[in-house]
């Protein structure tokens, strides 16, 4: 059997796919070696692996393989018990792989390795191993919002840990293992609010009638010496229409869109001067028929000329600190002429029950041309979608927000140069 290295060329998967249909359409079996079954390569490969029954491997260690003499490694898989993978890197050569990815502990893995000799016979070996349960019983727990259901176009996910995680490269494990998957399939980021939460939202709003499903791979993932990933409940959302409530406090009227279709205009009143409303794009975070309105729980002196003391019906809450869009009867002779509200967004009775009708969480609500400041991007409602998206990749802890491991060319596996 000739041993002697040999230089292959790099192409395309297109390609190689094409190639080997070809080949084993003409020859079948009749000495391409590609076709051959795989011979056992458990005596030409090492594994730094536990190999013995009953023997546990250590989390904290990478997992390394190597081949001895001509042949070459040209892909392995290594997979836990939950279908999670494990990244890896191959060496140009093939004569070493080894993880770049934590392992979970107490977790059973299964390792395919494949190879080939000289004359480019495949061979495979199946490695099976368990690792140890963690040294450290401290957990770190993640809990996802918002709860499982429908939602509008611009509800962030978000996801509050129960610790703090400051460092960058703990928190690059921690979101590496937060999984956000959308059908159809939209490119997301997480961002690092604080230490203790993340958010998650594409580049543009969800795509309308979408489907999408959060959960984390961290259980069992060692993060530090003394802290481990512990389960988290997955949530799973529906998008409805796109919906979108732009007010112009110029004009003193609010347009409602359907799926960029302008269904109806409302006459409204802003927030006066110096209690002015937000400007920027805010999402709709709850609805209630009733809520009790008091000037006090915004800095107003009881028994002051802006004191009020109500109950405001269909009220639609964008702001944690008090900022809705809701019926107002006192203001109808100003709304479509001037701004004369505290900071809400007033609008008739009738007017009011029909956008509680048609608005739900998650939708957005946009204000231009107000006398307020702009919206808070984090800590008083969402203000995600104000966030450039540039900045936004930036607050993630991984390269551009994408999980950073194998390059394009490694992820094709194609088999390695000889040198």
């Amino acid at each position: 059997m000739n041993h002697t290295p040999r230089t292959r060329t790099v192409v395309s998967r297109a390609l190689l796919v094409t190639a080997l249909g070809a080949g084993v359409t003409a020859c079948g079996s009749d000495g391409n070696p590609l076709s051959a079954k795989p011979y056992d390569a458990a005596d030409l490969i090492d594994f730094n692996g536990p190999t013995e029954p009953g023997k546990q491997a250590d989390p904290d260690k990478p997992l390394e393989i190597t081949a001895s003499g001509d042949d070459r490694i040209t892909d392995v898989t290594a997979q836990d018990s939950a279908g999670r993978y494990v990244a890896g890197e191959l060496s140009a050569d093939g004569s070493r792989w080894h993880s770049t990815a934590p392992l979970a502990a107490h977790t059973h893995y299964t390792v395919t390795v494949s190879t080939e000799d000289g004359d480019g016979a495949p061979g495979r070996k199946v490695f099976s191993f368990d690792t140890s349960k963690p040294t450290s019983r401290k957990r770190l727990t993640v809990t996802f919002g918002p709860k499982s259901g429908q939602y509008g176009v611009g509800q962030p996910i978000t996801a509050q840990l129960d610790q703090e995680v400051k460092d960058k490269a703990q928190r690059a494990i921690v979101e590496r293992a937060l999984r956000v998957d959308s059908v159809p399939a939209v490119q997301g980021s997480w961002y690092w609010v604080s230490d203790k939460e993340l958010h998650y939202r594409p580049e543009e709003y969800w795509p309308t009638h979408a489907t999408i499903t959060v959960h984390s791979n961290l259980d069992g993932i060692r993060i530090s010496d003394r802290l481990w990933g512990g389960p988290a409940k997955p949530v799973k959302l529906t998008i409805g229409d796109r919906i979108e409530a732009v007010t112009d406090a110029a004009t003193h009227q609010l347009t409602f869109y359907k799926n960029g279709q302008d269904i109806k205009r409302i006459p409204v009143t802003t927030g006066k001067p110096g209690f002015g409303t937000r400007n920027g794009i805010k999402v709709v975070l709850e609805k209630a028929y009733v809520v009790r309105m008091r000037g006090t729980t915004i800095g107003i002196a009881a028994g002051s000329s802006d004191s009020y003391d109500l109950s405001v019906y269909y009220a639609t809450r964008v702001t944690w600190s008090g900022e809705y869009v809701h019926a107002a009867p006192w203001s109808v002779g100003s709304q479509g002429y001037a701004n004369v509200s505290h900071g809400c967004t007033g609008m008739s009775t009738g007017n009011a029950e029909w956008f509680f009708d048609n608005i739900h969480q998650g939708d957005i609500v946009k204000v231009v041309n107000a006398n307020g400041h702009q919206m808070e991007d984090f800590g008083n409602g969402f203000g995600d979608w104000n966030v450039d998206w540039n900045k936004w990749r930036k607050g993630s802890a991984l390269v551009n927000g994408k999980p950073d491991g194998p390059s394009d060319a490694d992820t094709v596996r194609l088999q390695p140069t000889a040198f």
